[in-house]
């Protein structure tokens, strides 16, 4: 599905350019899109919501943490999970993040019938869960 990474592909390009003041790049966008309900996740579950492999995603945690998005702790009960929460800078940022991927989406899904965009949807929920 070539076609599912080109857009995912323009969609984090269009946002890191229109972001372009948060100083992030479009991986770092895409963690703290994945943050952005404000909800602790571990590594792991953080690199299966965003997509990202584990290797991957330590760089760009180090990132988001050196710039003040993100904090990591060992998880209560669990010393070897580490658990990921947004600082009230990534707060911030993670809802910027989460309105401009709003706005490009409706940009891009403008001419588009609703009963289309919901199948769409139905398809890209089942890719995701794969």
């Amino acid at each position: 599905m070539v076609i599912l990474q080109r857009a995912t592909h323009v969609t984090l390009q269009v946002l890191e350019t229109e972001l372009a003041d948060l100083g992030l790049t479009a991986s770092e966008l895409n963690v703290l899109a994945n943050l952005a309900d404000d909800r602790e996740r571990t590594v792991s579950e953080l690199g299966v919501a965003a997509g990202v492999r584990p290797t991957t995603l330590t760089g760009v945690l180090d990132r988001l943490e050196r710039k003040g998005h993100i904090t990591r702790a060992p998880r209560p009960g669990d010393r070897r999970a580490v658990q990921i929460s947004l600082t009230a800078l990534g707060v911030q940022g993670a809802g910027r993040v989460q309105r401009a991927f709003a706005e490009v989406e409706k940009r891009a899904l403008a001419g588009v019938p609703a009963s289309s965009v919901k199948q769409a949807r139905r398809v890209l929920t089942a890719l995701g869960a794969v």
